[in-house]
């Protein structure tokens, strides 16, 4: 989390994360999901708009821009790194 985005989450940029085992495999749809419910301390639509992160925040996928990657399903793999980047700056 970058660009003031960690401040949503205690001021920790960095993370590392072991996700639950589940049926499916793991998408970004369903990480943005679970980062919500469990990761996520405060003000909420600061992050997120509906399923998806709101306008603003920039997500890269292993320094990809995830616009390239099909973003909300692309399917995550073991060691991915998933940026968040808040572009929006008070004034």
């Amino acid at each position: 989390f970058r660009g003031g985005a960690e401040l949503l989450f205690d001021g920790v940029k960095k993370h590392q994360v072991t996700l639950p085992c589940q049926p499916e495999p793991w998408d970004i749809r369903n990480l943005l999901k679970w980062i919500k419910q469990n990761m996520l301390k405060e003000r909420p639509e600061l992050f997120m708009q509906g399923e998806t992160v709101r306008p603003g925040i920039l997500v890269l996928i292993n320094e990809a821009d995830w616009e390239l990657m099909g973003e909300l399903d692309y399917k995550l793999q073991d060691q991915d790194n998933v940026l968040f980047i808040s572009t929006l700056h008070g004034g």
